[in-house]
């Protein structure tokens, strides 16, 4: 069965000087300040696309990475996943690397870095940014 998820933003103002807040809709989990000095320079407290996107491709990749281990066999103790997306003015979202520490009892390194490069392109966030350059720095930790 399809899920779809919505979320909404509200801009006023130019791309410059103006400003937004995104609200999530259907979790209704909160709403955020956006604006685009927030996303070409320092967040200040507000957020961007891009955290957006790094949020969703962490909380997705852990989970693929999950199940994948878990298809093989193995139940992970913790899955961290930490997600840059890089947002470059005049060029837009040029890559999303993925930095992983997981502590999986009973699995070789090997195995572990299988399953990893599996779920980086497995994950469906990161189908859905097959435009971009999607990285992987997997940590097994003991």
């Amino acid at each position: 069965m399809a899920t779809t998820r919505t979320a909404h933003t509200v801009w006023n103002g130019d791309l410059m000087s103006g400003a937004g807040n995104t609200t999530l809709d259907s979790s209704g989990l909160g709403n955020f300040d956006v604006t685009w000095k927030a996303r070409a320079e320092a967040a200040e407290g507000k957020t961007s696309p891009e955290e957006l996107i790094a949020a969703a491709h962490s909380a997705c990749f852990s989970m693929a990475f999950s199940h994948a281990l878990a298809q093989a066999g193995h139940t992970p103790e913790e899955v961290n996943t930490k997600a840059d997306v890089t947002f470059e003015p005049g060029t837009g979202i040029t890559g999303s690397h993925l930095t992983l520490n997981a502590r999986v009892p009973g699995i070789s390194e090997e195995d572990f870095q299988r399953i990893a490069e599996e779920a980086k392109t497995g994950c469906p966030v990161s189908a859905a940014l097959t435009g971009i350059k999607i990285t992987l720095d997997a940590t097994l930790s003991a």
